[in-house]
């Protein structure tokens, strides 16, 4: 892969993360599921989280959220960085943000959905993140962290592991209504997991990440944050998934398609796709057209990706994105997917 990415520092017990809002600032509606959140987030890693200006602040503008952002890299006492949630709008904040400063202060950036946009300009400032880790939605409701999440949580902020990626066999697509104090001690509907479905030829292919949300992706594109030359992605590993907006398998194929069509598709070696939320607070379908939505996306990724590239290693299915329990994934960090074994390993150095 041409791009050349720092990994930065790990931070120990201790140390000061930034809690940051860069999307919408889901604590100053929910500030009991957000401090709970930062009691766990303590209690998994022994960080110690620091909160910004605009971290509560519900309609805060984007200039605002930049400089939170620029202050927490610039900040020599603050070792990472993590989002509460994401949102629509970040697009607008990343012309605020300083190149200079998260070049000369490299730090882990945890976030996702519309935090595609910083972790892909970060990625395209050299520096590499981590793919998951609401602290809003992650951390904060239910009566525990999940397991898989803690794992990843603390080889992404303290150890730097190599983990296999496992299905937890269960999976929610929403929580309990944060209004709800039940918000605190339940999980929201949980169904059982489909296996993993595995495309492409049986070989392993060990790459750095790029991608995220499609949608998400799909702005990033537009707003022309990329580079113009897609072999910058020569021997990478693209990750996809989709948001709680539940858009069609249809759409997903026309963005993927257009990915193709950009040289992106043909450039990487394995493309790994997230088992797509079905459902959210507006849209309840029954079991089997929530398992139907997820078997359209799964073909669609599947034939799309094989026309564009024969060669590339597909899995489709892998907890993470939009979904409860989530596996954290490296951004511009390395991925083994492997299809002769299929499995998935993620190295969090």
């Amino acid at each position: 892969m041409i791009q050349d990415l720092v990994n930065p520092p790990k931070a120990r017990a201790g140390d000061k993360v930034a809690v940051v809002s860069p999307s919408f600032a889901a604590p100053g509606v929910a500030p009991a599921v957000h401090d709970q959140a930062m009691r766990r987030l303590t209690e998994v890693t022994g960080l110690v989280p620091v909160e910004y200006p605009t971290t509560r602040r519900v309609g805060a503008d984007a200039l605002d959220r930049a400089a939170d952002l620029n202050a927490a890299f610039a900040d020599p006492e603050i070792r990472a960085v993590l989002a509460t949630i994401g949102g629509d709008d970040q697009i607008a904040v990343v012309p605020y943000l300083d190149p200079e400063l998260v070049r000369a202060h490299p730090k882990p950036f945890l976030g996702y959905s519309d935090n595609t946009n910083l972790l892909s300009w970060l990625w395209t400032h050299g520096v590499a993140g981590f793919y998951g880790g609401s602290t809003q939605v992650q951390l904060g409701p239910g009566p525990a962290v999940d397991p898989c999440h803690r794992a990843a949580l603390r080889a992404a902020l303290l150890t730097g592991e190599r983990l296999e990626v496992t299905d937890p066999g269960e999976s929610e697509d929403i929580g309990k209504e944060w209004a709800d104090p039940a918000a605190l001690t339940e999980y929201g509907d949980r169904e059982p997991t489909e296996p993993w479905s595995w495309a492409g030829p049986a070989r392993t292919v060990t790459g750095r990440t790029w991608g995220g949300c499609i949608e998400v992706v799909q702005w990033i594109l537009t707003a022309g944050r990329f580079p113009a030359d897609p072999t910058v992605l020569d021997g990478g590993v693209l990750i996809l998934e989709t948001s709680e907006e539940i858009i069609p398998a249809q759409e997903f194929g026309w963005i993927l398609r257009s990915l193709g069509e950009r040289g992106l598709l043909a450039a990487v070696e394995a493309v790994i796709v997230a088992r797509p939320p079905a459902s959210n607070f507006e849209k309840q379908p029954s079991a089997s057209q929530r398992a139907a939505h997820r078997a359209k996306q799964r073909d669609v990724a599947i034939e799309v990706v094989g026309y564009y590239n024969a060669d590339a290693v597909v899995c489709v299915g892998v907890p993470f994105g939009h979904t409860r329990p989530q596996w954290i994934l490296p951004y511009g960090g390395e991925v083994t997917v492997d299809g002769v074994e299929r499995k998935v390993w993620s190295d969090y150095c």
